[in-house]
């Protein structure tokens, strides 16, 4: 894989909206970005018991969170606990990434899976510990690309090169991307939205990811009623360890 060159600071990079969704931006509250380091806290105790290093970030249904956790969870990662982390956007049919973090998606790993010649992928710096490979061009049918060999090396080298590799996903519960992944990492995390995602496509969802890789469930805007019951930490996220 081939780095760019080095891009500017994080808080620089978000506006708007995500600049209070996003964990570096300028009006995010430390309650909101205390519960991702909650969840990194349990992804580094994992590393220290089980060796863990892959992890992918997966959802049942789309609109439940998924990618804003696997982003926040890599800012976290490099910022807070200092470790050098690869974010993947594997989610080939419609990817955002490249969007969150502003970097361009000329090239990617979609282009990288089918080219024949396996040349390294372009990797976009986006702080000095975290590295965005973009999903490249849209890919309407990338199961093939998705179970081949050069989808396992890739996650392999990356797993020799960085502290963490992060994997965003399509919803597990639509199409069958993730499932094809999860084989490939040594986990997974399910982000499920409190109060919404139906229990049976949470349980599906676990099911087809395997029930011994999913390290934990995010439960995603934990309302102020589910805090009050114990449903989460609050201030909008909370996590279950061990599902």
């Amino acid at each position: 894989m081939e780095q760019t060159g080095a891009m500017p600071g994080i808080v620089d990079r978000f506006s708007g909206v995500q600049a209070e969704k996003i964990v570096g931006g300028s009006r995010v509250s430390p309650a909101y970005a205390e519960q991702y380091r909650k969840l990194a806290a349990a992804l580094h105790h994992a590393q220290r018991d089980r060796g863990i290093k892959s992890v992918l970030v997966a959802s049942a249904l789309a609109g439940e969170g998924k990618t804003l956790t696997a982003t926040n969870l890599a800012l976290t990662l490099s910022e807070s606990y200092m470790r050098r982390v690869l974010l993947i956007d594997a989610d080939l049919r419609r990817p955002s990434l490249h969007h969150v973090f502003q970097v361009p998606n000329a090239s990617g790993l979609s282009d990288g899976l089918r080219d024949l010649t396996e040349r390294k992928m372009t990797l976009a710096q986006i702080s000095p510990l975290l590295t965005l490979l973009t999903a490249g061009k849209p890919d309407a049918d990338p199961m093939g690309s998705l179970s081949s060999t050069r989808m396992r090396q890739v996650i392999d080298d990356a797993v020799e090169s960085f502290d963490w590799v992060l994997i965003d996903t399509p919803p597990v519960g639509l199409l069958p991307d993730a499932n094809l992944l999860a084989a490939m990492v040594d986990a997974a995390v399910l982000v499920v939205y409190a109060g919404r995602t139906p229990t049976a496509d949470m349980q599906k969802a676990i099911n087809l990811l395997g029930r011994d890789r999913v390290l934990g469930v995010v439960l995603n805007r934990v309302g102020q009623h589910d805090r009050r019951r114990g449903y989460g930490y609050g201030d909008g996220y909370g996590y279950g360890y061990g599902y």
